[in-house]
């Protein structure tokens, strides 16, 4: 089974946004926080995820990210509102570990 992602960056709440693909999400959103992608991202500072989708199949993922990137601007914004209406950074959720049998646990203990 193979990873590939579809995301959207902005650098503020309706501002400035970014449609992308990659096949390891973690690893390129922390390329574009740390502004190791020269372009675009980085000269607008748009280092935000605020909206992503999962695929297994990367000619679907790429197809999606070429679509949305034709959409009208008023379209991206409706998607991102829809699924993230407060434009938080998702990036940290993407390291959100869950295990039942420690649940509760002090970290201290794990």
């Amino acid at each position: 089974m193979s990873n590939h992602y579809v995301y959207i960056l902005a650098n503020k709440k309706n501002g400035t946004i970014y449609v992308g693909v990659t096949t390891d999400l973690p690893k390129r959103i922390s390329q574009h926080k740390s502004k190791l992608i020269e372009g675009f991202t980085k000269k607008y500072n748009i280092d935000q995820l605020v909206y992503y989708e999962h695929y297994e199949d990367y000619e679907l993922a790429a197809k999606r990210e070429a679509n949305i990137k034709k959409w009208k601007r008023a379209w991206k914004l409706e998607l991102i509102e829809k699924e993230n209406s407060g434009w938080n950074d998702l990036y940290e959720s993407l390291f959100d570990i869950w295990i039942p049998a420690l649940a509760g646990m002090p970290l201290g203990k794990i």
